[in-house]
């Protein structure tokens, strides 16, 4: 059976939901100098959420991070911090008085052995930060026990073994050298007089706690081999500390349980905990999380029914009587509450506007006062603030406001589809439709496939260098996002069904038949099919390229070609591939020939970019290199690879992951879309000549700006910023077509039009708009304000004819000398005689030449932009164009 379930409201309003052509373009950067917010938190009394702002910094070339607050009673936002520096894990006191953070701002006046990030508190109200602390170890986790104290956990301090080491300056490393790993301990931390006290006196590795709400008592997972990671032979251990006593005992024992995610009940009588759930005896790369509860006067553990077969999603908070969770369900999560009734627990869906697509949010103390993280496939993700009453949402606000840009950008058609793979079972995933996209036709398809592979595409928008979906659909392609045989969120037999020798064996299918799936629908074209993928999603990817022919370009980032050399250089080797592949390559060296696509390059016909990073412990770049070779050697197929330095297996900097974007579009443009332009890497991009080229697009009738229509000259309008607005101010020789009764001087065509009213302005709009059939007006003065701000210096203004930046009594004495010239606004020039703004559609004088005139938020006329009598004075207060010197710029459909 095939289906398709759209995510729109109805099939109509998702066929209507076109590309709306007043909207800017997607770039590069808008998916990667995105905004996002995490790590939220409500105060004790429920009045405001701290949470975290994360976004590439361009001159950083890396994300940088910092803390918010958001009224939860009212429209307010506060920034807290600001800076290059990372903040993270911010946690309020109890009594709601201050926040403490990670950071890695600078320590005043810091000590060489200080480690780079530190815990430091702020008060809400306001005020600078200071640091709390200023240890030689960086603090791993933290947790407030009361007003004055924290509890955290930190390596102990520097053995003389660790200081004679670095003393010798040996950089020379032992591998899991468990003799002198320090343990991971916990402390506790005076905020008042900065003491710390160990609170335990372990020899292994605290890898996370949980504190009772009392103070008293920790729950802490001990990691105790440190090729745990590598083999998962010897699993860490749970231990419950009486912090008042310090004594500590395992609890668990003989038990598979390894907790994650412990949350304390309100009163303190037990604990939640995750935990995987596998059939398999000692590995856990395959689960799906179940939820327990610790009775703590009891002394044990009860496992909670879900009623819910494909387990726990992300995320559950705690409530007086039970809690409320978020449920793996496919593409979505399904929210619900469950009510404790002694040992069992009773379920009630929760419902509410935004129900079907909450992926993460916070409770309150309260149980009622709720923030979330709402978003689509084709909806940008921001906070909302809520109230929970019972099983219903009500009372839903946005709290943020990330990306604004993005409204004025196109969205794709996203349809949740389904069709059958491997062992006749139905496989979900999401299709993005071309932004133009006409029912009839066929286009271009590229699957972009997920990691894990126990991960899972979702109806949530989520852009990256990995995901830069909105690119290749406005580039005119179909992306198919498939969640096969071994991702999560679909219950246990799912997860693992590729496990024990099935790897590759189940997902290959999968994704061949959907895409013959879009075939068959009449959407994909077959002659143009494309892959891409990270990590596993380029190990299926590689795959695919050498078992079907039919795939015209590949890119694939950090993906494994031979198997036997990944088992020993991963830091997951021996629990990955024993438990995927069903052996070791020491003992079944044939298997592992036989998985590799290494041993079929030769049956390679697709064209193949390849990225790696240079320190990768995931993938070893090794792969990297005899995936290059092989194809290099063989000759079949063009293939590029590209190296980034100091990388491991995400790519962190800005330019590496800018640099894999330009090269995917452009392998994808000269091998699928058949549209690859070579650039002239001698041409700078901002140079004179560069602009010559761009300016030579400019449309021109006669001698004169603008286009004509039916033999009237109009103006020209391009997208700038999400606006699609005049390249120029509109110039003499428009404004003559709409006037009659307007002269000029000859010679004078293309210069703008001043001496021009708001009235007058106002007028040609509708005149314009009566000409051409669509809706032109004068831009917003809210809606241009920062463009024309962001256009200041180097433009006609009283800057460029005093050869200076004249302050005020300066500007005063050279306007009065400018009088001395013949006209009444001498100083104006033609459109476009200075520097163009932009990118390939250039707009020009926006800072400059005249002022211009927009509608304010009354409706009345607001001048903005430069003037070439006024001095482009950032300080200035309010000054206005002399009436000779104003003029306006169109702007074409309606105010966003």
């Amino acid at each position: 059976m095939l289906s398709a379930a759209a995510t729109w409201p109805n099939a109509v309003a998702a066929q209507q939901q076109g590309r709306d052509d007043s909207k800017g373009e997607w770039t590069i950067d808008d998916v990667l100098l995105a905004e996002s917010a995490g790590q939220y938190q409500i105060a004790p009394d429920g009045s405001w959420l701290v949470w975290v702002k994360t976004q590439m910094d361009e001159e950083e070339g890396r994300s940088v991070s910092n803390l918010f607050l958001s009224s939860l009673s009212e429209e307010r936002e506060i920034q807290l911090t600001r800076g290059r520096h990372g903040h993270s894990q911010p946690r309020w006191s109890p009594d709601g008085k201050l926040l403490s953070f990670m950071s890695t701002r600078p320590l005043p006046e810091k000590k060489e052995n200080e480690a780079s990030s530190q815990l430091w508190l702020i008060d809400p109200a306001g005020g600078e930060p200071w640091p709390l602390t200023r240890f030689e170890r960086g603090i791993r986790s933290y947790e407030w026990a009361d007003a004055d104290t924290i509890i955290f956990s930190a390596q102990e301090d520097p053995s003389l073994y660790e200081r004679d080491v670095k003393k010798n300056k040996d950089t020379s490393r032992v591998v899991e050298d468990a003799e002198h790993e320090p343990p991971v301990r916990l402390f506790a931390f005076s905020v008042k007089d900065k003491k710390v006290t160990r609170l335990t006196d372990n020899d292994d590795w605290i890898r996370g706690f949980a504190l009772s709400p009392d103070g008293r008592h920790v729950v802490a997972v001990h990691q105790r081999s440190l090729a745990y990671g590598y083999d998962q032979r010897i699993p860490p251990v749970t231990y419950l500390w009486d912090l008042a006593t310090g004594d500590g005992h395992e609890i668990f024992d003989g038990s598979r349980i390894i907790p994650s995610n412990v949350e304390w009940a309100k009163d303190g009588s037990g604990f939640y905990l995750v935990n995987d759930s596998t059939t398999h005896p000692r590995y856990r790369e395959a689960t799906i999380n179940v939820m327990m509860y610790y009775d703590l006067a009891r002394g044990e553990a009860t496992l909670v029914d879900l009623g819910w077969d494909r387990g726990l999603g992300y995320g559950y908070a705690v409530t007086s009587d039970g809690f409320v969770a978020l449920l793996a369900d496919g593409v979505r999560f399904k929210p619900a509450r469950y009510t404790k009734r002694g040992d069992t627990w009773r379920r009630t869906w929760i419902e509410g506007t935004h129900a079907t697509n909450i992926f993460g949010f916070e409770l309150g103390e309260d149980g009622r006062t709720l923030v979330y993280t709402h978003s689509t496939a084709n909806t940008p993700t921001q906070l909302y603030r809520a109230q929970l009453r019972g099983s219903r949402i009500r009372d839903e606000a946005q709290l943020t406001n990330l990306n604004p840009s993005f409204a004025n950008k196109p969205r794709a058609r996203v349809e949740i589809v389904h069709w059958i793979g491997a062992r006749d079972e139905e496989v979900e995933g999401l299709l993005y439709y071309p932004f133009e996209y006409e029912e009839g036709k066929r286009y271009p398809l590229i699957l972009v496939i997920h990691g894990g592979p126990a991960g899972a595409d979702r109806d949530s928008w989520n852009m990256s260098y990995g995901r830069p979906m909105v690119l290749l659909n406005q580039k005119g392609a179909f992306v198919l996002r498939a969640n096969y045989h071994g991702s999560s969120s679909y219950g246990l037999d799912w997860v693992e069904s590729i496990c024990c020798g099935n790897y590759y064996s189940l997902e290959i299918p999968d994704l061949e038949n959907g895409i013959d799936y879009l075939i068959e629908r009449g959407l994909a074209d077959p002659d143009k099919l494309g892959t891409m993928g990270w990590s596993n999603g380029a190990i299926l990817s590689i795959e695919l390229t050498t078992r079907n022919p039919r795939y015209k370009a590949a890119s694939t980032g950090a993906g494994d070609v031979e198997w036997i050399s990944d088992w020993a250089n991963v830091d997951f080797g021996m629990a990955f591939d024993d438990y995927y592949f069903g052996g070791v390559p020491y003992e079944d060296p044939q298997r592992y020939i036989e998985l590799s696509p290494f041993f079929r390059m030769k049956d390679v016909r697709t064209p193949t970019i390849i990225y790696f990073g240079t320190e990768d412990r995931n993938v070893p770049t090794d792969q990297g290199w005899s995936h290059f070779r092989a194809l290099q050697q063989i000759g079949q197929v063009p293939v590029k690879f590209i190296l980034f330095p100091g990388e491991a297996h995400g790519i962190r900097k800005l330019a590496h992951q800018r640099r894999k974007l330009e090269e995917d579009l452009a392998w994808f443009d000269r091998y699928l879309f058949g549209t690859y332009e070579a650039e002239n890497e001698a041409l700078k991009d901002d140079s004179p000549l560069a602009e010559a080229f761009k300016r030579a697009e400019i449309a021109m009738t006669e001698g004169y700006y603008g286009r004509r229509l039916n033999g009237v000259l109009i103006p020209e309008v391009v997208e700038h910023k999400g606006v699609e607005i005049g390249r120029f101010e509109v110039t003499r020789g428009q404004f003559a077509a709409f006037d009659a009764d307007y002269t000029y001087e000859p010679g004078t065509g293309n210069h703008p039009v001043n001496g021009v009213s708001f009235e007058q302005a106002q007028a040609y709009v509708r005149w314009l708009s009566e000409l051409t059939g669509e809706p032109y007006r004068l831009g917003g003065a809210d809606e241009l304000r920062s463009i024309y701000d962001s256009a200041r210096g180097n433009e006609n203004t009283l800057d460029y004819w005093a050869g200076y930046s004249p302050n005020p009594d300066d500007a005063e004495r050279l306007a009065e000398k400018v009088t001395e010239l013949p006209g009444d606004a001498p100083l104006l020039e033609p459109v476009g005689s200075f520097a163009g703004r932009g990118g390939d559609d250039l707009v020009f004088d926006l800072g400059g030449n005249v002022a211009e005139w927009t509608v304010g938020a009354n409706g009345q006329g607001v001048l903005l932009g430069g003037s070439a009598d006024l001095p482009a004075d950032a300080k200035a207060r309010g000054a206005e164009a002399a009436v000779p010197y104003r003029g306006f710029r169109v702007v074409r459909g309606q105010e966003k």
